[in-house]
């Protein structure tokens, strides 16, 4: 199946450490980006929603800067080339403006349709943190 890799900004009214925990934990994920999030003994994610289960696990982190999730399938530990959704804290440095990017390389959505999830998201995102 083809990818698609969406990139968007979004500005947040926030600091990196109010809103890092939401998009780097189980308990803050699901607050905002699923219906469930919870984490397994070997630390994989298991996030469900719209009825559906995905797995996915932390391939970077940098503490209050980014996160990137490596989605996988359990029954298909070969399978190469694997979706991912990475968000980025960046800050404009001469406005101090902080902004998170999204990245999506996904299956099955269309750039408006990712959008609109996305556009979504994040606004409940920003509804939860006052941003």
């Amino acid at each position: 199946m083809v990818k698609n890799k969406f990139v968007a900004d979004y500005q947040i009214n926030a600091s990196k450490k109010i809103i890092f925990p939401y998009i780097s934990t189980a308990s803050g994920l699901s607050e905002w980006f699923a219906d469930d999030v919870s984490i397994d003994q070997d630390k994989n994610f298991h996030i469900e929603y719209d009825g559906v289960d995905h797995y996915a696990r932390i391939i970077a982190i940098r503490t209050n800067h980014s996160v990137k999730f490596e989605f996988f399938d359990p029954n298909m530990p070969e399978e190469e080339d694997h979706s991912f959704v990475e968000f980025r804290l960046e800050e404009n440095e001469l406005t101090q403006t902080l902004f998170l990017k999204v990245i999506d390389y996904s299956d099955g959505y269309d750039d408006d349709e990712q959008e609109k999830i996305w556009e979504g998201l994040i606004m409940t995102l920003k509804e939860i943190i006052g941003g």
